[in-house]
């Protein structure tokens, strides 16, 4: 039980952080190093909205700490630009210790309000740091060390890219969500080195070997099996709506959350809709869209839907109710290039063997007889 507490209580601590803190280091990264100088105007938050395939929230969320840490300055209709003068490094201050506990004191409010208790808290804060000081002792990759992942977002991908320095020392795994599609499509432009997908051809009632052939034509790719995930409805502990079935998503006054296109769920939702004679126009909430499976179960559990479709490891991490309805398969996609690196090496070992097998099982919705499975398409 205080093994599930932990994972739950650590999955809010790097949901919350975990993307926006992607961007905050690599704007930041650009700066210290010059690339950016003083004065120059950065990307909207629009276009880092599509280049980091998140939402809008996430970027501003990224600008306001970087602005918090001087390095940027926001003003209404210029956009954002790197200051024209760098903050010198500075010791702790009571300033800085007072806005660190508010931080602090901002997060204990959000999880004692969703039912945690202090112990709780305390107990998984200090789990959470220790893990942290492993990481920090290993040394920096260098960049031919990093491998980057482009795709659909999963809770057991975002497990391993946290503890990856124990899988393949000296290496790193660097996520990017989004979605199945856009991991292909970044795969084909040379923007990552591996994605993620479970993409769906209602055609041939096969995953993600259609969709790698049209997309990577004339390339040797492997797909290699992360596990075979439970999709289904996610709604409120105890299903007080009592939805069962697609069907019930149309009953007037029911809210959905989607979510977003180009996703492997999105498209599989999407065929059983249209299997099932059921028009989109009738479901309230199927434009509401959220791109990770979180982000769902989140909206949930905040009151904001009856139901949405997503990942049984999602729902039962946020305490909801989970009505299975499909069974998937999630690849990663790795062209040969990278399947030859030394960390992919590492990690295609790791996955194949049972330690690997046991800790993906144990986040829940996952099966595993399938892990570590090699299939190679030309």
């Amino acid at each position: 039980m205080q093994k599930r507490t932990f994972t739950n209580i650590l999955r809010l601590v790097m949901e919350e952080t975990h993307l926006y803190q992607q961007i905050v280091t690599a704007i930041r990264q650009q700066i210290l190093s010059g690339r950016l100088q003083p004065g120059d105007r950065l990307p909207s938050i629009r276009e880092l909205t599509a280049e980091w395939g998140c939402t809008p929230g996430t970027v501003q969320r990224a600008y306001h700490e970087l602005a918090l840490q001087e390095l940027v300055v926001s003003r209404a209709g210029q956009g954002t630009h790197v200051v024209q003068q760098l903050p010198r490094e500075r010791d702790d201050t009571p300033l800085r210790r007072a806005s660190l506990v508010h931080r602090a004191q901002t997060f204990l409010l959000e999880v004692l309000t969703a039912g945690y208790t202090t112990g709780e808290v305390e107990t998984a804060l200090q789990l959470a740091l220790d893990q942290w000081r492993v990481l920090s002792e290993q040394p920096t990759p260098v960049i031919q060390g990093k491998l980057r992942f482009v795709g659909s977002h999963d809770l057991a991908l975002a497990w391993i890219a946290a503890h990856f320095a124990e899988i393949a020392p000296q290496y790193s795994l660097e996520l990017q969500f989004s979605g199945s599609l856009g991991g292909l499509i970044a795969l084909a432009e040379g923007k990552a080195d591996l994605a993620g997908s479970h993409l769906w051809d209602e055609e041939t009632d096969s995953y993600n070997i259609p969709y790698v052939r049209r997309l990577l034509p004339g390339q040797r790719v492997a797909l290699l099996t992360l596990a075979q995930r439970r999709l289904g409805l996610i709604t409120p502990a105890g299903n007080p709506a009592g939805v069962l079935e697609l069907i019930d998503l149309q009953r007037p006054g029911l809210v959905f959350v989607n979510r977003q296109s180009g996703s492997g769920t999105r498209v599989w939702l999407d065929a059983a809709l249209r299997r099932a004679g059921i028009p989109t126009a009738g479901i309230s909430g199927y434009d509401d869209a959220r791109s990770t499976h979180s982000e769902v179960a989140r909206a949930v559990a905040e009151g904001k839907a009856d139901a949405g479709f997503g990942l049984q490891t999602a729902a039962f991490a946020f305490g909801l109710n989970f009505i299975p309805l499909v069974s998937e398969r999630y690849d990663l996609i790795v062209p040969e290039a990278t399947y030859n690196h030394p960390a992919m090496l590492h990690m295609t070992s790791w996955l194949a063997e049972r330690p690997a097998h046991q800790a993906i099982a144990e986040l829940g919705g996952y099966e595993t007889s399938d892990t570590g499975k090699v299939e190679w398409v030309n």
